[in-house]
């Protein structure tokens, strides 16, 4: 076969075929009028040395593997010689992770001490990070929240981070609870897969799209904006700290609200956590649920234009 054909079957180049050439590494039949003629066996030297170089061993260094099929040998790592090149290679690449982590920890250390330089908070001892950001994953409405408008809150007391315990059945006027999986810190792991559960990630975001439309809710008629997730209070004052909530965090460890409402939740690694939901409560009973809450860094928006267009004052002169 051509040199075309062979780049074909071995999914190469016929530039980087030239090279294994020149380094010696194969060598095609050539005719008396100069043409290069390949057989099978070039093609799996060809494959070989590509499946290698994928796995970080320098094109160069492919030789005693190639050396062990001549000798015979049925694999390519069969011969002591291929087995040294795997751990040498093994080395090389843990030298060079080792020095990426360095520099990975030098730049999480810069990022928690700008995360609390203006924090009052007593600084905590977080894990270093090794989360891979990835766009947000929309969720989808799967209907677990038909049954919620017109329901009474149940009369439950919850903890909250301004140290007042809560009863939202007791509330008076019209609140807004924004029900959160859970709030990450900078520097610091989630749960296992939360990348890819759609409706999972988003809750720093959202939580400074309240604090920054506080005000507006208020104007509209809002008496109190609460946050609520299953986290523990002193993990939610670190973030009412470091992000200047100007609202209060409800802390529901044991999803009592989700037992009393059957409202939504999900599974990430070892914990049962609330779905992103938004409710209005109007004097102990639920008035409008946002569910599904997408995207959630604008979800505040979404809120003020439904209460703009449902004031209070026009259903009380009814």
């Amino acid at each position: 076969m051509r040199i075309g054909e062979l780049a074909r079957l071995a999914q190469l180049s016929p530039k980087a075929i030239r090279r294994y050439e020149a380094l010696g590494l194969v060598a095609p039949q050539r005719h008396p009028n100069g043409f290069r003629e390949y057989d099978d066996h070039t093609v799996r030297l060809v494959r070989e040395i590509r499946s290698l170089n994928r796995l970080g061993i320098p094109v160069e260094e492919t030789r005693p593997f190639l050396d062990c099929l001549a000798t015979g040998s049925e694999h390519i790592d069969d011969c002591p010689a291929s087995l040294a090149e795997y751990q040498r290679t093994i080395d090389a690449l843990t030298t060079e992770i080792d020095a990426l982590t360095a520099r990975r920890d030098a730049l999480a250390d810069r990022l928690r001490d700008a995360a609390h330089r203006h924090s009052t908070t007593r600084e905590l001892p977080w894990p270093r990070s090794t989360t891979v950001v990835q766009p947000l994953l929309e969720p989808t409405d799967d209907g677990a929240a038909t049954h919620l408008p017109g329901l009474r809150l149940p009369s439950v007391s919850f903890a909250c981070t301004d140290g007042v315990p809560t009863d939202l059945a007791t509330s008076t006027g019209r609140i807004v609870v924004y029900i959160y999986p859970l709030t990450g810190r900078p520097d610091a792991d989630l749960p296992t897969g939360w990348a890819t559960i759609p409706g999972a990630r988003g809750c720093t975001a959202q939580a400074c799209d309240f604090r920054d439309h506080h005000d507006d809710l208020l104007a509209l008629g809002v008496r109190r904006v609460f946050g609520l997730s299953s986290q523990d209070s002193d993990y939610q004052r670190e973030v009412v700290d470091r992000l200047g909530l100007p609202f209060t965090m409800i802390s529901d460890p044991e999803l009592r609200l989700a037992d009393e409402l059957s409202l939504p939740t999900f599974t990430a690694g070892d914990d049962e956590l609330f779905r992103r939901i938004t409710l209005i409560i109007r004097d102990g009973v639920i008035e409008h649920v946002f569910y599904p809450v997408f995207p959630p860094g604008r979800h505040a928006e979404q809120v003020l234009e439904w209460l703009g267009a449902n004031p209070i004052e026009s259903k009380e002169s009814r």
